[in-house]
This record gives structure tokens, sequence and C-alpha cells, in this order.
């Protein structure tokens, strides 16, 4: 019987109660409202946490097995088909429970499960609360052993407790201050309305005859005779054109008086946004968008911590950063029901967000408790700590949960 089957045994004759092991740095036994990382079955620690914490996470990010059919250091991962299922359903059913009303829950899995995980998850949350699939690129070179093709990307499902309560992912800000050209070749030819003193004007003052401005690719026609003072349009006037924007949008624009220029004749105005707001995340996470980090740099991120490649395909830092800027905020809790080498806790103490990892194996206490004791002392400057400028500090408990 593999690992997984033999964890699905156990689990049914495993007691629900978490008991305190110790407290860190300094062995002040904590608040409910402290970190906690736990060692246990998750299922049964899952079901012991839901009286203190049901509707209480914000966000739960796992990285469950993949059910790929290797073998690799800390489990097996190769079970039958619905055994994986099954497995997951159990697990997925106490989570959303967990969830707060406007929570989110992020799952990473490669090709191998999936479509059936979506299946899955649509059947547990319901298909209106599928919040999309972020594409992470986990490989700069990939890799060639399937027999058809090669890979470079593994898959985030994001679903939502309630997606009416929730609001964009994000990561970042809008750039300030960037131009948006109105025309837009292309589009149907319409009319946009200009009121008067709402255009900036960089070329001469004077009156400007009604004409043809068309250049190029680009369709403008002044429709009405136009007086410029002061680098502003003392009346109304209107022009011709194919344009990105419709009238209500532009009238919106002008309303909350944001920046609408025009530098020269021919005419072609921009709209200026203010920017500085924060940006929607895009759904592939890759170099190219966000810098983002990849399975090699988190080989080098677990040698610099444990000295050694202590595990397979760990995740980087950097990808954990970015999903939970994405739907947390300080203050927010936290959880990572298969906490691996610790990665998603980490990450929440740097990010001041409250966090509850589970780990059932041995390297709950040789590798996550060190490497917490690390973040905590501010030792630990890999990953995000120079981005976050992080310098230590906070603290958790370790509990585990007791078996009969």
């Amino acid at each position: 019987m593999s690992m997984m089957n033999d964890r699905l045994a156990q689990s049914k004759a495993t007691s629900t109660v978490l008991r305190p092991l110790g407290y860190y740095p300094d062995g002040t036994p904590p608040t409910p409202l402290d970190n906690r990382l736990i060692r246990g079955d998750n299922l049964h620690v899952l079901e012991a946490l839901l009286p203190e914490f049901k509707g209480a996470i914000k966000c739960i990010y796992i990285d469950p097995p993949y059910n790929t059919g290797n073998t690799f250091a800390f489990y097996q991962d190769d079970v039958r088909h619905d055994c994986w299922l099954d497995f997951m359903r159990l697990r997925l059913t106490l989570m959303r429970e967990l969830l707060t009303e406007d929570g989110i829950l992020l799952v990473s899995i490669g090709d191998e499960e999936a479509a059936y995980l979506k299946v899955l998850m649509d059947s547990l949350f319901g298909r209106q609360n599928y919040c999309g699939t972020l594409v992470w690129e986990k490989k700069k070179k990939p890799s060639f052993l399937d027999r058809n093709m090669g890979s470079v990307t593994e898959f985030i499902l994001a679903y939502a407790k309630n997606r009416a309560l929730t609001g964009p992912f994000v990561y970042g800000h809008t750039t300030e201050g960037k131009r948006y050209p109105l025309n837009n070749a292309g589009n149907g030819i319409r009319i946009l309305r200009f009121d008067a003193g709402k255009v900036q004007f960089n070329c001469p003052d004077g009156y400007y005859a009604p004409q043809d401005m068309s250049a190029g690719h680009i369709v403008t026609r002044l429709l009405d005779g136009l007086e410029i003072k002061d680098g502003r349009n003392l009346n109304t006037f209107r022009l011709e054109g194919e344009w990105r924007y419709s009238q209500a949008t532009l009238d919106e624009i002008m309303q909350a008086n944001e920046p609408v220029q025009i530098s020269k004749v021919p005419f072609r105005p921009n709209h200026i946004k203010p920017g500085g707001e924060p940006k929607k995340l895009k759904n592939l996470l890759n170099g190219t968008h966000y810098h983002m980090s990849t399975y090699e740099d988190a080989t080098e991120e677990s040698r610099a911590l444990f000295g050694m490649a202590a595990f397979d395909y760990p995740k980087p830092e950097k990808l954990i950063h970015v999903l939970l800027n994405a739907v947390t905020q300080e203050g927010d809790w936290v959880m990572d029901a298969f906490a691996g080498s610790g990665t998603t806790g980490a990450v929440a103490h740097k990010m001041n967000r409250r966090w509850i990892m589970i780990e059932q194996g041995e390297h709950c206490h040789t590798h996550i408790l060190p490497r917490m004791q690390q973040v905590i002392s501010g030792q630990d400057q890999n990953g995000v700590s120079p981005l976050l400028n992080w310098r230590g500090g906070g603290h958790f408990g370790c509990w585990e949960l007791l078996q009969t």
C-alpha cells in the first residue's frame, strides 16, 4: 500500500485533539491570534481546527501530491486515481468550511490530475465560484520526460467560497501618468464630444477651424471651430474618428477631472491616467510579467536554508508572495495544509499575515521548525526577504495531533 493510502487508513483511528509542544522564540504561551505550526495528519488537524477557525481563514494555499506516479524523498506520489480524488475531496470539503465568506482556495497541480481536480472542485465549491486558473512557468528549461512534449508549466486553480463577495486579484500598481490614446484604428467611426475647459492643449493658443486631421491609418476630423486660450478649450468641440472609448466613458473621465491632453496638430487626444492603483493580476506567472522564480530558483533557496536541496520540487518564495499579495491583506489568516518545507508560512510571516501550517512528516520538526526560527531571528535573508526588507520578529506556537 502506498504512503498516501497508509495515511488514509491511519486517519480513521486518529484523535482530533491538538496538544501544544512549545512556543517560539521565547517560550511565552501564544494567544489565540498567534501563528501555528501543527504536526499531524491534515485531515484530522483540519477537523480539530473547525471549532475555532470555521469561517476565519482568508486564503488557503496547498501544494498537494500531484499523483505523478513517482517516488519522492518524503512521500510516494502514486495511488489509484479514485483514491487520490477521495483523498482530495475529504480535505477540500473541510478547507471550504474554514474559509471566510470571501476567502480564496489556491491549489497547485500538474497535468496528471488538473482536469479531474477542476471537476471535483466545481462540485464542491460550485462552478460559479471558480475564479480562474493561474499558469506558472515552473522551469527555465523544459523537461522532456513526457513521451510527446516538454513541460514548463504547472497550474494553480483558484476558487472562492462566494465569488460574488471577492475583489480582483492584484499584484503591484498601475503606472502613474501613463498615456492612453483615444484613437484606435480599426474601430467604427464615431463622434466624441469634449466639454469646454476639459482638454489640456500643448499647441499654440488661437482659433482652429473645422478640418480633416487624418494621417496614415488614423482618422480624425475636427467638426467644430475651436478656441484655445491658456492651454484650454474655451468651447465644447467634437472630433470624429475611430475611438477606444465611448462617449459615456469619456464623460466619466471628464467629470473626474482626469487629464485629457492634445499635444499638437493633428489632434490626437490622450487620456492621462493618474495611476498608482492596484493592478489586476495576469493569469500567466512568468519571468516576463512578474520576474517570477522557478523550481531552479527554489532549489537554490532550499540549499541556502538547509545546506542541501532538501526537497523535491519546492515552491519558490516569490510565487507564494505573488499569490498571497493577490488575495490577502496584512493581518489575514493564511493556511497551508501540505506545508512541505514551510515556504507558505515563511512568506506569510514576512508579509505580516497570520498563518497556520500543517505537516505530517518528520520534516515538520527537522526543517520547518528551524526555518521559521531563522525567519523570526532575521537570519533568513533568502527568497523575498530583500524585497520586503525583512529583519525578523514575531512568534508562533508548535502543536501536534494526539493519536489514540
